[in-house]
């Protein structure tokens, strides 16, 4: 056999620079569009609002990841206060949508509205690992154009955590959970000033309940449609008497919802921690997202928005859901106008339950119907 190869030193170095400035490139696009996500989606107020930064309540922030916007506009008529909270996890979309259209248009009229977008700022920086998550939303509009939104992950960023304890251990109560909880902003209330950044944003957040003396705070969530506490309201014992009525007002005009008591045994959670260690009356509520399901089939933009699964078909054609399901499935229009509508029906209540100097009054929302039938991107505004 004939073997006349000779090694050619010069062409071996040439293939070895044209590969590493390959790789550089890669890694400079990889770390471009990384870096792009830790940029907030814009959103445009409606007329009133002030925008400020959650480390105006809590100096530490200033400068962080951890830092994100809060949105404020007061009635001419006093009234009471109330706090719209979306993006604790943001991998659950209604939410914070919900939060985003109050801002887009809400008008207040008597008492004051403090809105949180994007409350886990970090969670929207990337998408859950393993998950297979889109990582944005888009919604057509009435001129045709597009507006974009980030889908995220239930976690603080990892980077900033990274790695996580074996065991978490809830500082207030020492409950111990699952290690992984230690990025999760709803088990770290009422937070550590100086601790891990998950609980330093718990008590930023707790900080800004205290200080501006919010009497009615709504944490809004997702969950799977195969789990319990879903289309649900979590109240704390303070807040349950506001809630059942809520409920049953919801439940009148054809929106079934569930009442559930905070568990007192139950620590880190908004819905206790908020109620136990601040004057607010706190709710969260829960919509059923087949995205967040372990049921579910192909995990992409379309089932986000549009909320249908054959999985999840077969499943409540075996009862294992807890919420009614059918063919239209959960479109995300339709979960956001079910946190939308409690909202301002808690909102409506306030004079009648709490007092009547704590009434508040919203109007320029969209009512449930015309959110379902119009869909998110007719209520938002042109860029």
């Amino acid at each position: 056999m004939n073997m006349n190869f000779k090694f050619n030193p010069q062409g071996t170095k040439a293939t070895a620079l044209c590969l590493l400035i390959c790789a550089l490139g890669v890694a400079w696009l990889a770390n471009r569009d990384f870096a792009a996500m830790r940029t907030l989606d814009a959103l445009i107020p409606a007329s009133g609002f002030e925008e400020h930064l959650l480390s105006e309540w809590f100096a530490p922030l200033r400068d962080t990841l951890l830092d994100t916007p809060v949105y404020v506009q007061s009635g001419e008529e006093p009234g009471g206060s109330v706090l719209v909270l979306g993006g604790t996890h943001p991998n659950e979309p209604a939410g914070y949508m919900t939060a985003i259209l109050m801002v887009e248009r809400a008008q207040v009229s008597r008492g004051k509205l403090y809105v949180i977008p994007f409350a886990n700022r970090a969670g929207f920086a990337h998408t859950q690992p393993q998950e297979a998550s889109p990582e944005s939303m888009s919604f057509t509009l009435p001129d045709g154009s597009t507006r974009v939104f980030r889908y995220g992950s239930r976690d603080i960023l990892h980077t900033l955590t990274w790695p996580n304890p074996d065991i978490y251990i809830h500082k207030a109560s020492g409950q111990r959970l699952s290690g992984n909880e230690a990025r999760n902003l709803n088990r770290a209330y009422p937070g550590v000033a100086d601790g891990t950044p998950t609980e330093r944003l718990a008590w930023a957040i707790m900080e800004f309940l205290r200080k501006e003396k919010i009497d009615l705070a709504f944490d809004l969530h997702e969950a799977s449609p195969e789990y319990p506490v879903v289309d649900a309201i979590v109240a704390h014992e303070r807040s349950i008497e506001l809630a059942a009525a809520a409920a049953m007002e919801l439940k009148g005009r054809g929106i079934e919802i569930r009442l559930e008591p905070s568990p007192k045994n139950f620590r880190g959670l908004s819905h206790r921690e908020w109620g136990d260690a601040s004057d607010t009356l706190p709710i969260l509520m829960e919509v059923a997202n087949p995205s967040q399901g372990r049921l579910r089939g192909r995990t992409d933009e379309t089932l986000v928005l549009e909320g249908r699964d054959k999985a999840y078909m077969k499943a409540a054609a075996l009862g294992r859901l807890f919420v009614p399901w059918d063919e239209s499935g959960k479109p995300l229009a339709m979960r956001t106008a079910r946190h939308l509508t409690a909202v301002v029906t808690f909102l409506s209540m306030m004079e009648f339950f709490v007092d009547e100097s704590k009434a508040i009054e919203i109007d320029g929302l969209p009512e449930y119907q015309q959110l379902v039938d119009d869909g998110i991107g007719k209520w938002l505004h042109q860029n």
